[in-house]
């Protein structure tokens, strides 16, 4: 849907300039875009690069596992239906760690293998389950303490100090999570769920 209300503005943008006249500042505005967007693209690329590599020592010298331990207890409380030592255990950590480093492309396919797993779990198939929702609601509202994507987009467009939107990004996200835990918990409990509870 979005694809086809982006192809309707370009059209009707392109239908406008021709009938107006204004085909040169268009064109002028096309290319300056487009400039624009490999730029961003190249510095977003390289603040990717740098946070993934920081995830994959992390994985590597066993960090995101001690982690899992260290956060067992929440774990198990935020997602007591997924037995202990459950490799979903291990992608739901993957997934709020990108999440928390701002990197949503890197927590994108930890989320889905996460799911996956969530998904061997469910009792009811094609119905979403207790801790599908929970990880839903972690992944759309997760504490964020480096918005990487929105310091490098605020870099490439010439902030002086791109970083200050740390502690605004740390506390609305705190908020944000805080908020969409107490939903599901109050939609959870509003179904009738028990602390075993399919969800």
């Amino acid at each position: 849907m979005v694809h086809r209300i982006w192809g309707g503005m370009i059209v009707a943008s392109v239908l406008f300039a021709l009938l107006t006249g204004r085909v040169g500042p268009v064109s002028a505005a096309v290319f300056d875009g487009a400039k624009q967007a490999v730029q961003v693209a190249l510095l977003l690329l390289a603040f990717m690069t740098f946070w993934l590599g920081i995830l994959k020592i992390a994985e590597a010298a066993g960090l995101l596992w001690g982690l899992a331990r260290l956060l067992s207890p929440l774990l198990r409380l935020l997602f007591p239906d997924v037995p202990k030592g459950h490799p979903a255990e291990g992608f739901i950590l993957s997934n709020l760690s990108a999440n928390f480093f701002g990197l949503g492309n890197a927590a994108t396919p930890m989320g889905i293998k996460a799911m996956k797993e969530l998904a061997k779990l469910n009792p009811r198939p094609g119905t979403a389950s207790r801790p599908m929702i929970t990880l839903l609601a972690l992944n759309t509202a997760s504490i964020t303490l480096v918005p990487s994507t929105v310091i490098g987009y605020r870099a490439a467009y010439g902030s002086a100090r791109p970083a200050e939107i740390i502690v605004p990004a740390l506390i609305a996200s705190t908020v944000g999570t805080v908020v969409a835990l107490l939903v599901d918990r109050l939609f959870q409990r509003r179904a009738g769920d028990g602390p075993d509870g399919e969800g």
